[in-house]
Order: C-alpha cells, then sequence, then structure tokens
C-alpha cells in the first residue's frame, strides 16, 4: 500500500500535483492547505473534488479550518484525508481556535488549526489514518509552549486507539524540538528516522525538515521517501506499508 503526504499550498499548481498524483497512484491521500471547492472546478486551484473524480481515491474525510466566497461557490481551506478504502468513521478535532466562515485574508488571523482522523477499512480491519497542519510560528520551526500543547493533544487522542496508526502532516517545527519529541516512545517518527534533510522545494528560501509521517508498531514500514518532483513549496512524502 502507498500513502502520499502533502501540503498542497492552497492546491495552486494544478497540473503539477495532477502530475504527482497520475506518476505515484497512491491508495491515501493526506492534505494540508486543501481546498474543498462547492463547484468543483476552481479554474484557480486544485480541488478535493477533482482529485477525488480523476485519481481512483472516492473516499474522503475533510476538515475545513475556515471557508471563503470564491466566484460563485464557497470554497472550504483545511485537512483531508482522501483514500481508495472505505472509510469507517472520521473525526475533527481543533487544537487551536476554531471552524470560521466568511473568512477574511486581510483581516483574520489564520492560525486555526485541527486534526482529522479517518478510520479506514483495510482488508476487513481498522487502521487509524491521522492529518494536521501545525500551529505557525513567524520566525522559526522550532516550537514553543503552544506548539507543545498542541503536539500533546494530538499524542493524548492517539493513545486509546487501538490497531495500525499513521500520523501524517505538516507540523511546522523541526525534527529535534520538544514539541515533536512528545511522540517519542509512542510512534516512529520516520522522518527522523530517514534523516530527511529537507521537506521544502526550490519555491521557497525555507530549508528545513517539517513534513512528517509517524507509525505505531502496527504498521510495517516498507519504504518512505520524500520525492523532488515539485507541486508546492513543500515536497511530497512517500510511505509504502502493510498492516
Amino acid at each position: 500500500m502507498k500513502l502520499l503526504q502533502l501540503n498542497a499550498w492552497g492546491g495552486r499548481l494544478e497540473p503539477q500535483i495532477g502530475d504527482l498524483l497520475q506518476a505515484e497512484q497512491p491508495d491515501i491521500l493526506c492534505l494540508q492547505e486543501a481546498i474543498s471547492f462547492s463547484d468543483a472546478k476552481s479554474g484557480l486551484f486544485i480541488t478535493t473534488e477533482t482529485i477525488q473524480q480523476n485519481y481512483n481515491l472516492a473516499h474522503e474525510a475533510f476538515s475545513p479550518v475556515f471557508s471563503f466566497n470564491y466566484m460563485k461557490g464557497l470554497a472550504k481551506f483545511g485537512n483531508g484525508i482522501l483514500s481508495r478504502y472505505p472509510i469507517l468513521k472520521s473525526e475533527t478535532v481543533f487544537t487551536h481556535e476554531a471552524y470560521k466562515e466568511n473568512f477574511a485574508w486581510k483581516e483574520d488571523g489564520a492560525n486555526m488549526r485541527n486534526f482529522v482522523h479517518a478510520t479506514l477499512n483495510i482488508n476487513d480491519s481498522p487502521c487509524h489514518v491521522l492529518t494536521h497542519h501545525g500551529f505557525w510560528i513567524p520566525d522559526h520551526k522550532n516550537g514553543n509552549h503552544e506548539t507543545k500543547r498542541q503536539m500533546q493533544i494530538l499524542a493524548d487522542y492517539i493513545k486509546p486507539l487501538e490497531g495500525p496508526i499513521i500520523l501524517t502532516g505538516d507540523f511546522n517545527l523541526i525534527p529535534g524540538s520538544e514539541s515533536m519529541n512528545v511522540f517519542d516512545g509512542q510512534l516512529r517518527n520516520l522522518t527522523r528516522e530517514y534523516a530527511l534533510h529537507t521537506t521544502r522545494t526550490n519555491l521557497t528560501f525555507k530549508t528545513e525538515a517539517c513534513d512528517y509521517i509517524l507509525v505505531n508498531d502496527a504498521v510495517e514500514v516498507k519504504d518512505f521517501y520524500s520525492l523532488d518532483k515539485i507541486a508546492s513549496d513543500h515536497k511530497a512524502l512517500v510511505f509504502e506499508f502493510e498492516v
């Protein structure tokens, strides 16, 4: 099985994202900064609806953090899990602030944060997949008391789950940060374990590793790597596994 993790950068590189998905054919796609749009085709950004229709990912759990009016439709911006496997149930948990309607880019702060948890039916057994877009600090990715608080919310949420667990996302944190260390002893941090030096592309001046896939011992890791193919200012992460 193949999972692909990507901060979609608002879906602004629609052809490149399409080429990436066509080449990789993931079974599960975890997205941050994704957009669901009521009219499906935006003409400006790729939508989760378009991805579902074109890349055989029929099942979706989407958790917006805000919405805005665009053209004659309503666009919702947030985190999503798209899957070829049925989703038995899903849940959204906000780690900072709450969903905001009629978001105004120049007036509202954009640090509403949540994670989405989808329980997938893989080989007639539940598999927990979660994705999160971490709290943004303007000056660095070292984290602070607020990022640690939010990571602890995630760690505490995951603790009682049974069976395979896969946690993904752009956490806006470097691997050695105190905030990321809250998962030590609970989940394997593949970004750190495989020593990814950066998960950023040349579309940004930033060079840190801040995108992650973490798994528990019920997940058998087959391969893990980042892709150089550009579809965002973040690299896509590919995770091949069995459960």
